[in-house]
Order: structure tokens, then sequence, then C-alpha cells
């Protein structure tokens, strides 16, 4: 019996990318998710645990990171040519190079009719929601949002905290900040007849313009200015609760490949997440 290697290929997989580009005054995003996969002569490699034509996969992360900081494409396609023929060029032993990149796209939060230079949203997960419990004698009815996909490139920052021995966060003046937000608010005094639908759509567009809006210092600081705007401004909200999820960003580290990162690159992290609440109560004066 002869038994031959009749496939194998290997590569980094979920590899992210937050890429901001400054234009003047205009922040450029490209959120990306990158899977790189290798064909090629790694026979040693399988047979006698011989490793010289392998590249790693942390290489090929980082390799991904300064392309991305030397090409700066506005197409996910002309960043794919450049990877191939960089990954083509100089792995001799490969034989095909497998990229598939996948792109969320962030609009710009408007406020008025202009577009705001550094905050963003995402409409791909998030929903409208409502839930009414119902007595006879009482309605409770409850409505709102959730997976509210936001981001700021200016305008958050988080100093001045405590610290234990177990403490290594930096204090940081201006930071990502790329997050999930969810809102539920309760109505005073529900009826059928009310405009909910306007109510709606005039909340998310209140707490999208306060998000672009407010310098925030911490999550706390936002979430309290979010919901204070909501009650302000519309009177059928008795309270308001808010939840944020925050996907941290930390900057690239590129010294080692002798390039500078003036918060141009990020790594975005899925996991762990930041969390924050907050519950909002209005108090008529007697």
């Amino acid at each position: 019996m002869t038994i031959e290697l009749a496939g194998n290929s290997y590569g980094e997989s979920r590899i992210r990318l937050l890429r901001l580009m400054h234009r003047g005054g205009l922040h450029e995003a490209k959120d990306l998710t990158l899977d790189v996969r290798f064909e090629g002569d790694f026979d040693a490699s399988h047979h006698q645990g011989e490793n010289r034509a392998i590249l790693p996969s942390e290489t090929i992360k980082n390799t991904v990171y300064v392309l991305s900081r030397q090409y700066p494409a506005e197409a996910i396609e002309e960043f794919a040519f450049h990877l191939t023929e960089h990954f083509l060029t100089y792995n001799p032993q490969v034989t095909l190079v497998d990229i598939r990149i996948s792109e969320r796209p962030w609009s710009r939060i408007t406020i008025g009719d202009k577009g705001h230079a550094s905050a963003f949203v995402a409409n791909a997960n998030e929903k409208r929601t409502t839930h009414i419990s119902a007595r006879r004698e009482k309605i409770i009815l409850r409505s709102g949002l959730e997976d509210l996909q936001l981001m700021k490139t200016a305008g958050f920052s988080f100093s001045g905290f405590l610290r234990d021995p177990y403490t290594t966060l930096q204090e940081n003046q201006q930071r990502i900040l790329r997050a999930s937000l969810t809102a539920n608010w309760t109505y005073a005094s529900p009826e059928p007849e009310m405009p909910f639908s306007t109510i709606w759509h005039g909340a998310r567009k209140a707490l999208l313009e306060t998000f672009a809006a407010h310098d925030a210092k911490s999550l706390q600081h936002l979430l309290y200015a979010l919901a204070q705007t909501a009650l302000e401004n519309f009177e059928a909200m008795s309270e308001i609760q808010l939840r944020i999820l925050d996907n941290y960003c930390p900057c690239a580290d590129l010294k080692s490949f002798g390039m500078e990162n003036d918060n141009e690159l990020f790594v975005p992290l899925e996991e762990p997440e930041g969390v924050a609440s907050l519950s909002l109560r209005r108090f008529e004066m007697v």
C-alpha cells in the first residue's frame, strides 16, 4: 500500500484590521477581516517535521498589517492584489495564495445635513425592539433598539482611572471607540394612537448625534450624555436604559518593522468586551 499526501494548506484566519486614514479634517475607516491560505511544497514539514518552507502564521498576520500601512488601498480588491504579489514574490515554495477579505461598511453619522468627520454607524445587526406587559389595570410598554454598531475615531478618551497592582492599561487621551449600543425606554403613559415610529426614529437620531458630538471621557460619561439627551427631547419617555459593549482596538505595534504607527492602524479585538450600563429616570418636580 502506498500512502501519499493528496493535498494540504495552511494560513491565518480572521485577521482583524481597522485602517484609519486622515484626509484633512476627515477620517476614513476601513474595517476588514482577512483569511489567508497557502498551498505549496510543504511535504518535508509533514513527513520529516522540517519547517524551512513554512512561513509562520504570525508572519502572515504581520505582513497584512505592514502592507496595510504601506498601501491604504481604496478597494479591498487592490489590497488583495498587493498581498498576493508580496507572498508569491518572496515565497517560491508557495504555489497558491488564497485570500478572502470582508469589509464592514461604516457610514458617517449625519448632524443636520452634514456627515460627521470622525463618528460612524453600521446597520448590519441592528434591530428595532418592543416589549409590552399588560394587565387590566396597567400597561408597561418598552421600546428600543439592539446592536446599533457605532464608532468614534476622535472625541473619546480614558484617563485618571483607579490603579492597583494588576493594572497595565495606559492612560489614553485619544482612542478608538468601536461599540455596540442597546437602548430600551419605557413610555410614561402608552396609548395605541401614540406616534411610536416617529418617536423611535427621533430617539435613534438623537442618540447618534449625541454620540458623534459628545467629547466623552469614559463609557460612563458617554452613556449619561446619551440617556440625558433622550429624556430631555422625548417627554413620552419616563425612563431609559442603555448598555454598551466596547470592542477594544489597540494600535498595531509596527516598531519591529521600522515603521511608526501614528494612530493609523488598529487591531479590533472581538473578545473580551468592555461593558457599561446605565438607567436614567425622569422625576417630575412637585
